[in-house]
Parts: C-alpha cells; sequence; structure tokens
C-alpha cells in the first residue's frame, strides 16, 4: 500500500484515514491514483454556516490539496493546458473554519484546468468509507448527494447496498450488492468491517490493473458482493458466478480465530478470504477463456473438470494428502484444482501488497552475518522495492519478475518471523514457498500481467 503524507502540516497519513490526526485537514482516497488526498472544502469559509460539517459532507465539493512539490510540476505545465492561476483570494477555498494561506496560496499556483474537484463516496457514514468519486464540472457541483439508505428485502434481513442514484457511490462500494438492514445493529458493524477489508482488496486489484467491473454495469461478467449477516441464517462463504458472498460472522475475531483453531489453518482474516474468493471470479475471464493458459493451468493445478461436491467430501473426510506441503502453499489448496488457484491467487496479492509497504517504508534487510558458517554474504539480504509495470513473461514459468519478487520476498519474512518469537508470537508467514508453489505463483503473476489493463479495468485510473 502506498504512504502518503497530509499535504496541509505534513504528517504521515494511512490509507483508511478521513480526517489529519495533526491538523484536522480532510482526507480521502482517490481510487483513480490510488493516493490518499488532502482536501479543501469548494467554498469560502464565510459562506458556509458555522455547523456545517464540510469535511465529511455527503453534498460537499473539495478540490484535492496539492503538496508543494506538485505545484511546482503544475506551474511547469500550467500555460499549455490553458488555465491561468487565479489570483482572487475569495475564489480560493478554505481549508478550515478560517482562511489558510497555506491552502489559498497552494490553490492559487494550480491553474484552474488542473485543479481536481470530489465528492464523499455516498456511503460516507454508512460504511465509514473515505473514498472519493470525481466531479468532472463545476456545473454538477450544487447537486446534492443523499446518504445510502438500505431498502429491506422481504425477509427484512438484507438491504440494497445501492443509493438513489448508484453514481453517486465509489467504485468498490459500487460493488456491495447487499448488506445487512438497517434494524441489524450488529450486522452494520460487521458489514463496515468487511467493507474495510473489501477496499483495501478492491484498491490492489486496481493498482495491479486488473477488470474491476460492478455486476450493475455489466450483469454478465461483472463482480458483485453480498455481505450477509448469519445471526438469523446459515451463510456460506463463497463464490458462484459473479458474486461473492461473505458470512460477516468472519469480522468478528473471536469468531474467526475459533474456526482458525478449528480447521487446523495458519492463516485467517478478511482480507485473507476476499482475495481468495476474487481469485475465483478472475478464473473464468484470465485463465480458463484461454486455450493456452487453461492448458497449462492443468499442468500446474490439476484437471478443473473433477467432481467439485466429491473433492469436497473427500477432503473433509479424509483431510489433504501426505507431504502435501511440497506442492500446494495451504492445506486447503488441496481439496480441488480451483482451490489450489484461488489460495494460490490470494497468497500472490499477499506478498504484492505486503512487499509494497514495506518498500513504501523503506524497509531493508541487510541479513544475518554468517559467513564463518559458509553462508554468502548478503545472501539473506533482500531490498523490498515496487515491481516494474507488468509485461508479458510468456509461457516460462521462471518469470524473471517472480524471481526477484521471491528474492526479496523470503528474507523479509525471515526477518519478521524471527522478531515474532522473540515476542513468543507465532510466525507472521506461516508458510513454505516450495520449487512447486513458487511455479504456481508465477503463473499466476504471468496470467495477471497478461489480464492487466484489460477491457474496463480500473476505468477510474489515471495514473
Amino acid at each position: 500500500m502506498k504512504v502518503n503524507g497530509c499535504a496541509r502540516c505534513g504528517q504521515l497519513v494511512f490509507f483508511e484515514n478521513t480526517a489529519c490526526l495533526r491538523c484536522g485537514a480532510p482526507l480521502g482516497f482517490d481510487p483513480g491514483r490510488g493516493r490518499v488526498l488532502t482536501l479543501v472544502p469548494d467554498s469560502p469559509p464565510a459562506a458556509r454556516p458555522a455547523d456545517r460539517d464540510d469535511g465529511h459532507g455527503l453534498a460537499t465539493v473539495f478540490y484535492e490539496l496539492p503538496p508543494v512539490a506538485e505545484v511546482g510540476a503544475a506551474l511547469a505545465d500550467g500555460p499549455v493546458m490553458g488555465g491561468p492561476a487565479i489570483g482572487r483570494p475569495d475564489a480560493v477555498p478554505g481549508a478550515g473554519p478560517a482562511p489558510d494561506p497555506i491552502a489559498r496560496d497552494l490553490l492559487e499556483a494550480v491553474p484552474a484546468s488542473r485543479r481536481r474537484r470530489y465528492r464523499r463516496c455516498a456511503n460516507a457514514r454508512l460504511a465509514d468509507c473515505n473514498w472519493l468519486t470525481p466531479v468532472p464540472t463545476p456545473a454538477r457541483c450544487a447537486t446534492e448527494v443523499a446518504e445510502v439508505a438500505g431498502r429491506p428485502d422481504a425477509s427484512g434481513t438484507a438491504s440494497s447496498a445501492e443509493p438513489a442514484s448508484s453514481g453517486e457511490l465509489c467504485v468498490c462500494c459500487r460493488l456491495t450488492r447487499t448488506r445487512p438492514a438497517d434494524t441489524d445493529p450488529v450486522g452494520k458493524t460487521q458489514f463496515k468491517r468487511a467493507e474495510a477489508a473489501k477496499r483495501r482488496l478492491v484498491a490492489q486489484l486496481l493498482e495491479l490493473g486488473l477488470p474491476v467491473v460492478s455486476g450493475v454495469d455489466d450483469a454478465a461478467n461483472g463482480l458483485a458482493f453480498d455481505l450477509l449477516g448469519s445471526t438469523e441464517q446459515k451463510v456460506m462463504t463463497g463464490h458462484s458466478d459473479g458474486i461473492i458472498t461473505l458470512d460477516l460472522a468472519e469480522s468478528d475475531d473471536a469468531y474467526r480465530e475459533m474456526v482458525r483453531t478449528q480447521l487446523g489453518e495458519p492463516y485467517r482474516t478478511l482480507l485473507g478470504h476476499f482475495r481468495h474468493e476474487t481469485g475465483h471470479y478472475y478464473w473464468s475471464s484470465l485463465v480458463d477463456a484461454d486455450p493456452g493458459r487453461a492448458e497449462q493451468f492443468r499442468d500446474l493445478f490439476g484437471d478443473a473438470g473433477l467432481d467439485y461436491s466429491a473433492a469436497v467430501d473427500r477432503h473433509y473426510a479424509e483431510g489433504p494428502p501426505r507431504n502435501w506441503g511440497e506442492t500446494h502453499v495451504s492445506a486447503y489448496a488441496t481439496m480441488h484444482p480451483w482451490e489450489d488457484w484461488a489460495e494460490t491467487f490470494a497468497h500472490y496479492l499477499h506478498i504484492r501488497d505486503t512487499l509494497r509497504t514495506a518498500a513504501e517504508f523503506g524497509l531493508r534487510v541487510a541479513g544475518p552475518d554468517l559467513d564463518s558458517f559458509g553462508v554468502a554474504p548478503h545472501s539473506l539480504a533482500a531490498e523490498p522495492a515496487d515491481v516494474a509495470p507488468f509485461g508479458m513473461a510468456g509461457p516460462d514459468r521462471s518469470s524473471p519478475q517472480l524471481a526477484e519478487i521471491v528474492a526479496q520476498w523470503l528474507p523479509l519474512t525471515y526477518a519478521l518471523n524471527a522478531i515474532n518469537r522473540s515476542m513468543g508470537r507465532d510466525d507472521i508467514y506461516p508458510f513454505v514457498l516450495t520449487p512447486a508453489v513458487q511455479a504456481k505463483l508465477s503463473f499466476v503473476h504471468d496470467v495477471i500481467a497478461a489480464g492487466a489493463g484489460g477491457a474496463g479495468a480500473a476505468s477510474e485510473r489515471t495514473s
């Protein structure tokens, strides 16, 4: 995940933040650029009622407050864009209850044609969503945005996730088809936790360039989420025909830990569930739809045509085969080739996101000094860095990019696991990447590389 700072005061800010904890400036996430932005309400402070919450108002239109470095870049090509800087102080928004000279000066330096305008997602309060939707022209800024109010279905247990106008939702919230009813306080709390994890998933999918299309826009091939409470009905987490269903009980740490222990799993998180089920969704379009990839899949993962129900029954009756760890990333992956793909896909996303975050924070592993034991110097060192843009790696399963990822990843996990053990905790990364598992990860890497930038991919992304 990218790391960002407040453009107003320089404070470190995080993916989930809606306001700077130092100066109080409103913040929001722009999925088009994968960044947390510092925002300024688009109206002079004197024109706003004193009790109006412009930092979180759904109808409020915001400017992006750019960092100083970006102002210089904007000035450099401002005349080319045809937008001279606006010099009237009363036309420049304020960042707080009183005029902010820093915000004024920064915004005045940016040509009008380069100023980006946003509104908060209509689920800002309902789902604690901090994502933004673009406002293309000033003429449309006065339109009020109604907060989402779910409509209970016939059973009274779930609500539509769509507001009066679905265009008011951010690209992530548009994916949610069903949520708990307004009369279910436990479900609503669990829903917020699930949406927080889903936002991390979607942000990474967009960053990778994978197509993220809502079922609202493409009923046949789009992606949709049903986030359902299981207090009064049984909910099965899974994927079917582009619809991912999640039992919201998984958002409860105690429940999830109990299930993890019962099933003997080393890892179980909300984000992990979303990544796994999304792997099922992408399998049909990225693998099965291409005869060449489908053949490679069969060679690596097995025959996807095996009876799934029989495979599930066999797995829970007999457990995983002996020595499964030599060929699979998890015991659950041994159930069926589909599950092997989904587990490997999720694992690839785990690795990429963690490495990106490590690189953003400048983490480096110099490695222990084992020269006296005959270990080559720096063989256990790692310098996590963001992987170069995707390119077709071809049929070769030893993709240079994947090899680079593994070379960054393993030394980092050795260090993190050792630190956890020093604190009396279990390994933060309880997995082993054997050559067979790495070959599967390399296939996932190549498939994602080929699918990146496909039709509908990150329609919001501009850079």
